[in-house]
């Protein structure tokens, strides 16, 4: 998914390589708050609408909530309403929805079949509904879910998605403080040494807390790679771009597999 971070909650979707791979960032996203800032993004709408489509679906979250909440970025089924979004996943028969963050080379939440790998694939994110896959377009001023087939998938677990971020931003920072980050690009130095001050993200009820705080973080490092990947109008030198990227791959992986993991309750930890 994009470059251009959530700031702009209907962003149009373009594509940064790195190492040949497209990095997902969250600027097709929910709503963002008012407080919303480059280094505060909020979450794609995928993650989203598999957090409250959960919600929903275990009795934790009246229907007139879920609704309003989808109304804020006028989430609809492709030829139906946000009602018939519900009623879709309802009539799968599943308990909770999770995302998938997919990229060249790396399916991240996906297991076909291949109709609705390459739609998640094109748009760079999905939500997986038992056998039922949901794909955003957004067309207008609305975010319509166009559906696909689904097959079974398998995604990180929480405390590997947790252990394996924890990692990879303590190796950016030494490799973002020896590519001197702080002069080329201030605000991703300013987000990685700010790193206990998370998105603030609404959660629905039931959605366990350390998997909230996981999303945060996950949603943290994304703005850092993001940040950090800007070119400034084509200042660098195609060895100085491709050593940046090179570097921030890891980040961007592990970023990604956090907020994946946080948001498919099929790997969240017992209640």
């Amino acid at each position: 998914m994009p470059v251009t971070l959530s700031s702009a909650p209907r962003a149009a979707v373009t594509n940064t390589t790195v190492d040949d791979r497209r990095v997902a960032s969250p600027a097709m996203s929910a709503h963002p708050s008012s407080s919303s800032s480059p280094a505060s993004p909020a979450l794609p709408h995928s993650a989203a609408l598999a957090w409250w489509l959960t919600a929903w679906l275990r009795g934790h979250e009246q229907t007139d909530h879920v609704l309003d909440v989808l109304a804020a970025d006028t989430h609809l089924l492709e030829g139906g309403s946000a009602l018939d979004l519900l009623a879709r996943a309802r009539a799968t028969g599943a308990a909770y929805a999770g995302v998938a963050l997919p990229v060249d080379g790396d399916p991240l939440g996906l297991g076909g079949p291949r109709p609705f790998n390459e739609a998640a694939l094109e748009a760079g994110q999905a939500v997986v509904a038992g056998t039922l896959g949901l794909v955003p377009v957004e067309q207008a001023d609305t975010v319509q879910w166009r559906a696909f087939e689904a097959a079974p998938r398998q995604v990180p677990d929480v405390g590997e998605a947790d252990r394996a971020l924890r990692e990879t931003l303590l190796g950016a920072a030494g490799d973002l403080a020896e590519l001197d980050v702080a002069r080329w690009r201030p605000e991703a130095a300013d987000a990685l040494m700010n790193l206990h001050h998370r998105p603030s993200l609404a959660a629905p009820l039931g959605t366990p807390p350390r998997c909230v705080d996981l999303a945060a973080r996950g949603l943290q490092a994304w703005a850092i790679v993001d940040l950090a990947l800007v070119d400034d109008g084509g200042a660098l030198s195609s060895y100085e771009v491709e050593r940046r990227r090179g570097l921030l791959q890891p980040l961007a992986r592990s970023a990604r597999r956090a907020v994946v993991a946080a948001c498919s309750p099929e790997v969240w930890p017992p209640s």
